[in-house]
């Protein structure tokens, strides 16, 4: 007899709601865009980035070619435009609300805490910066530069929470944060891997118990005897101040190939999450 199939993942979180007609005072194009990323994003999370097209965009928009085609001039135009917009949800539902937390560990913790959450809820569609990967690992070009910049503005972000629990002492001085920011890493593709591929059950409870051992590992001496004592892991110190957040994240967007044809964020913007970090410094 098979092993019964693993409960499924929570639902996938809603796209972004979009009205029947333009919001009162934004203009009727920059809606349509809007309208077209949206199934963009869904179409992509389905079939890849090497999915998307102008032809399969105005099928399911219910649109004209020409009227896709008019708002990014390329199928590559597309593909960088819908990178920046998973990257700007991703930024909403995960490093936003974690930098709220206090500095150190509460906020390392919400930073994976939240991608954790965020990896579940696509694990039947995929994430683009795992499947993108995998897409674009060995094609050169802007579509993979966009996807890498965006991929290490996040991973600057968590190295950056990483160092900032160093310097709280919550955990131990001379901690390799690099190393530390791969083998967290190296938890999120397992999880992805292990229910995408295998289909195993538990995968989330096995990601969470990664971090916590990962995160004792790298305890202060003194924490790791404590745990050790009392078999627990270590949790989270609720009596650090909120500070201010990691430090600016400088990857950059990269310039799109047809000048006549750009999206409407600028090639080369610092991303939110540098503006957000950078504004809180100031």
């Amino acid at each position: 007899m098979s092993p019964p199939a693993p409960a499924g993942p929570p639902a996938p979180a809603p796209s972004r709601p979009q009205p029947k007609g333009p919001p009162k005072g934004q203009p009727k194009g920059q809606h349509t865009r809007a309208v077209i990323l949206d199934a963009a994003l869904a179409l992509a999370s389905q079939m890849g980035l090497e999915g998307l097209s102008i032809g399969a965009l105005a099928e399911v928009t219910k649109m004209s070619k020409s009227g896709v085609f008019a708002h990014f001039g390329s199928r590559e135009e597309l593909q960088i435009a819908v990178i920046r917009e998973y990257h700007a949800r991703f930024e909403d539902e995960v490093f936003f609300p974690a930098i709220r937390e206090p500095r150190g560990l509460p906020r390392l913790r919400a930073l994976f805490e939240r991608w954790v959450r965020r990896v579940s809820v696509e694990l039947e569609a995929g994430c683009i910066y795992i499947s993108g990967a995998v897409e674009f690992d060995d094609r050169p070009g802007p579509v993979r530069d966009a996807l890498a910049d965006m991929v290490r503005a996040w991973h600057g972000a968590l190295e950056r929470a990483i160092l900032g629990a160093v310097e709280a002492g919550h955990l131990r001085e001379g901690t390799d944060a690099a190393q530390m920011l791969f083998e967290l890493h190296g938890l999120v593709l397992a999880l992805h891997h292990d229910w995408r591929f295998l289909r195993n059950a538990g995968v989330l409870d096995r990601a969470r118990t990664g971090f916590e051992r990962v995160v004792a590992f790298h305890a202060p001496p003194a924490k790791a005897k404590a745990r050790d004592a009392s078999g627990a892991p270590f949790g989270p110190t609720t009596a650090d101040a909120p500070t201010a957040p990691m430090s600016t994240v400088t990857a950059s967007a990269p310039t799109a190939t047809s000048a006549s044809a750009r999206p409407a964020t600028t090639p080369r913007k610092p991303t939110r999450t540098a503006r957000a970090a950078a504004g809180a410094r100031r």
